[in-house]
């Protein structure tokens, strides 16, 4: 099956299509994020920002309580909910149509976000972390993003298990690989799944690159994709050593280059500008 073919992703909340390019809006709300940490911590800011975010373009709000950056210290689950569940409940009440997005890789933090309104559990340990979240998932009938990543969440942005043979995107596919069957056996329908080759995570940046131009090979495995290159490291160190700051054209450089092989889903922290970028790149890959 091609799965840029899929026209939809079903959620136990509704469906999304992928008739064109869907974006989700990052609203982190960390103290200690590499990018935006504590600017948007507290329901008000929180509420503001997905305002935003939906104003530029955004399909679906991706909350996190918890930094993945290199060496961030583990969030207690409880320190996770008390960030999130405030600001899902009201995103829930005043966007009740849009697609919420639970940023997490605790079955605890998912089925509390999961009962008050959130769509989408978005794992970025691809369901190795916490053996009870792919049956959270399952009984919620819950949208599932399945990132591919190696170690803890401290270790999974660093470099410590960027290890591989010859074949780096044969490994990334194989273990994404495994990620679907972990999902499969708990019972999480095939179409509810979508696949994220996670760019920046247990990757030095040629290993990143190699999965943007290798993507066809995530792809075969027949599910959508995400991406998420936001003003991520691999897009500074090959743009010539650029801070957070100024990896805003990179990341719009690395979305159309995955769209352009077959990725339907984005994860930024730009809304504005990845969606007029993507429009444009998305014309093009129609009329061609």
């Amino acid at each position: 099956m091609d799965a840029r073919a899929i026209p939809t992703w079903v959620t136990g909340r509704g469906t999304i299509p992928l008739d064109s390019p869907r974006i989700l809006g990052i609203l982190n709300l960390t103290p200690d994020s590499f990018f935006d940490g504590g600017l948007h911590a507290g329901v008000a800011a929180a509420v503001a920002h997905a305002e935003r975010l939906l104003a530029e373009g955004a399909d679906v709000l991706d909350v996190g309580g918890e930094s993945t950056r290199a060496g961030a210290a583990p969030v207690p689950a409880a320190d996770e909910l008390a960030r999130v569940l405030p600001v899902v409940r009201e995103l829930v009440r005043r966007f009740p149509d849009t697609p919420i997005s639970i940023d997490t890789v605790k079955s605890e933090v998912a089925a509390a976000a999961l009962a008050e309104g959130a769509w989408i559990v978005n794992d970025v340990s691809g369901l190795r972390l916490d053996p009870r979240l792919a049956g959270v998932i399952a009984d919620a009938r819950a949208g599932a993003v399945l990132m591919h990543s190696r170690g803890s969440v401290a270790e999974m942005a660093s470099y410590a298990t960027a290890l591989y043979g010859p074949d780096p995107v044969g490994e990334i596919a194989q273990e994404l690989e495994g990620a679907l069957r972990r999902a499969h056996a708990a019972g999480i329908p095939k179409d509810a799944i979508v696949l994220d080759p996670g760019l920046g995570f247990a990757k030095r940046t040629e290993h990143s690159i190699a999965a943007l131009a290798r993507l066809d090979r995530v792809l075969a495995l027949g599910r959508p994709v995400l991406l998420g290159p936001s003003r991520k490291r691999f897009v500074g160190e090959v743009a010539g050593g650029l801070p957070p700051a100024e990896r805003l054209e990179g990341t719009i450089a690395a979305c159309v280059a995955g769209l352009l092989a077959g990725a339907r889903l984005f994860r930024v922290h730009d809304v504005a500008p990845a969606r007029r970028a993507l429009a444009v790149a998305e014309a093009v890959r129609r009329a061609s």
